[in-house]
């Protein structure tokens, strides 16, 4: 009888532990949630996953048809229709990225004409 109660004692010790520590960990991981849910996409990296197979990490390479993305006159809002929408040979990446990623693109690449 004796030995049931001790063992009683420690699962409610164990057990009032354990749950006064399981709310600080959530709360981390929804902390860590929200500061990714807030960080702006990075543009740069972004483009060299996809883009710089046929553009080129410089913007200028012009494989399979692509447009030199230094001599490019389109405005920044034009560059987000091409990315969103595709434009001949290129494909969209409306699918792939979502609208702030593809504005992040947009900005890298009109930052490749300077």
């Amino acid at each position: 009888m004796r030995k049931g109660l001790v063992f009683i004692a420690i699962a409610a010790f164990v057990y009032a532990c354990g749950g006064s520590s399981a709310p600080a960990e959530s709360n981390s991981s929804a902390g860590a949630k929200a500061v990714a849910a807030v960080a702006k996409p990075d543009g740069e990296k972004i483009y060299k996953q996809y883009c710089v197979t046929c553009h080129g990490l410089y913007g200028d390479m012009g494989a399979s048809g692509a447009y030199n993305l230094q001599e490019s006159a389109l405005t920044l809002e034009e560059r987000i229709n091409v990315i969103t929408n595709g434009r001949k040979a290129m494909t969209a990446f409306e699918a792939l990225l979502d609208e702030k990623e593809i504005k992040a693109v947009a900005k890298y690449t009109m930052k490749l004409g300077e």
